[in-house]
This record gives structure tokens, sequence and C-alpha cells, in this order.
């Protein structure tokens, strides 16, 4: 008998968002080292920092990591072999995530520092 609890239910929503989760980071990696796209790299407020040039290989090797260490869950959690235990393919997927959101975080603040604002209207006045 299937036991259907809040717990196998957070497991499954986990483990389908893995799929776009991976695709989109691998995507942006993809188009960071491949395409020369800059359009994504260290944006805060929608708007990129003066020299995305400069802070793209970053993004993108945060990207590209992400993605695979995402990739790696996904292939431990498959039903056909249950590489890892739920444990341990969760707390791949979950470190990751928080990770990524992290590193994001300090890529787009030093690519964004707040002291050239306060020069800029210091100038202007």
């Amino acid at each position: 008998m299937l036991r259907i609890d809040p717990y196998v239910i957070m497991a499954w929503i986990l483990f389908g968002a893995l799929f776009p989760i991976s695709y989109y980071w691998l995507k942006n990696a993809y188009n960071i080292f491949i395409k020369k796209d800059y359009s994504n790299v260290a944006l805060k407020g929608g708007n990129p920092p003066n020299n995305p040039k400069k802070w793209a290989p970053f993004s993108g090797l945060l990207n590209l990591l992400a993605g695979i260490a995402i990739v790696w869950a996904i292939i431990g959690a498959l039903p056909f072999g249950f590489v890892y235990p739920f444990y341990k393919w969760t707390g791949i997927a979950g470190v990751t995530i928080w990770f990524k959101i992290f590193g994001e975080y300090i890529l787009k603040t030093h690519a964004h520092p707040f002291w050239d604002n306060k020069k800029k209207k210091s100038k202007s006045k």
C-alpha cells in the first residue's frame, strides 16, 4: 500500500522542481560561456552592472556548478536505482539551491557596489 503523507508530497514537489531549475541554470551557463550573452549577469533590480563581461566568468561558473550539482541530485534520486537515499539527494539539492541563492547575492552586491552611487551623487552636487 502506497502511503501518501506530506513528506512524500514535498519530496515529489522538490524532485519535480529540480528539472526546470537545472535546465535554467545550465542554459544560463551556456548563454554566458558559449553564446557570450551577458544580459543575465549579476542583475540588481533588473539592471546589469557597468561591466557585465568582468562578472560573466563568475556567474557562468556559479550557474554551471549549481546545474551540475542539481543534475547529480536528480541522477541520485531516480527511481530505477535509488543511488542515494532520500536524505542525501534532498540534502544535495537543498544545499545547492541555497548556495546558488547566496552566490548570486554576493556576486550582485560586488558587481553593484553601493559606494559608487555615493561618489556619483557627491560629484554631481
